[in-house]
């Protein structure tokens, strides 16, 4: 993966012109995954003010990563909607030294209070040299050891990376959204977006095709 580029490489739309029917989104540490809210709140109207497009799916206020938008509601469903399965993957960063056992034991399964929860796949992964500066900085103990793990979901439950992280004794200090189906997060910088490709939105399509009508 490539060092991502300034805000200013990626070309906006003209005004007036038509919204692009599918975004992505890089969602800086810190934004609510919503367009209002408290006007002490950093939204997504900071970064992007094109109408008629809203979040497919969340991501916690202090979660990172790729966000896709949309103002197709079918869509939105196909992208966040739990009969679709369309894998999420995480890039994640642990307090403590994360192992193998550790990540396997992540896919096996872990108990949660809303139900045994188990990742699609998970490993421990290389500290990121691309990755940008984290602000705030994450909370670091000095004598306490940090890692990485990338894990892959076809849920999202309410912040369940991190309490599944938490149930193999590996809080979550970090944590980074790279990929939603076959769509990734690339080279866009923290604040930056722009409209997928025909080949993108055709691949995502066949990663989340309609479920079985039910008669």
């Amino acid at each position: 993966m490539h060092r991502p580029r300034s805000l200013r490489a990626v070309k906006r739309p003209e005004a007036g012109s038509t919204p692009p029917r599918l975004l992505l989104l890089n969602k800086p540490c810190g934004v609510l995954s919503q367009f209002s809210g408290e006007p002490a709140d950093q939204t997504l109207r900071h970064y992007l003010r094109l109408p008629g497009v809203y979040a497919a799916g969340r991501l916690d206020r202090d979660s990172e990563g790729l966000l896709l938008l949309t103002g197709d509601g079918t869509l939105q469903a196909r992208i966040s909607g739990p009969r679709f399965k369309l894998t999420k993957r995480y890039l994640v960063q642990v307090e403590g030294a994360p192992t193998a056992a550790a990540a396997a034991q992540l896919v096996t399964g872990v108990a949660l209070r809303d139900g045994p929860a188990a990742a699609v796949a998970a490993q421990v992964a290389d500290a990121p040299d691309w990755l940008w500066p984290r602000q705030p900085p994450i909370r670091q103990r000095r004598r306490i050891p940090t890692g990485w793990l990338r894990i892959e979901l076809d849920e999202g439950r309410n912040r369940q990376v991190r309490r599944m992280t938490a149930a193999v004794g590996l809080p979550t200090l970090r944590l980074i959204r790279e990929q939603i189906g076959p769509l990734a997060l690339g080279t866009l910088a923290p604040g930056q977006w722009r409209a997928a490709t025909a080949a993108e939105f055709r691949a995502l399509m066949r990663a989340a095709p309609r479920p079985p009508s039910r008669r």
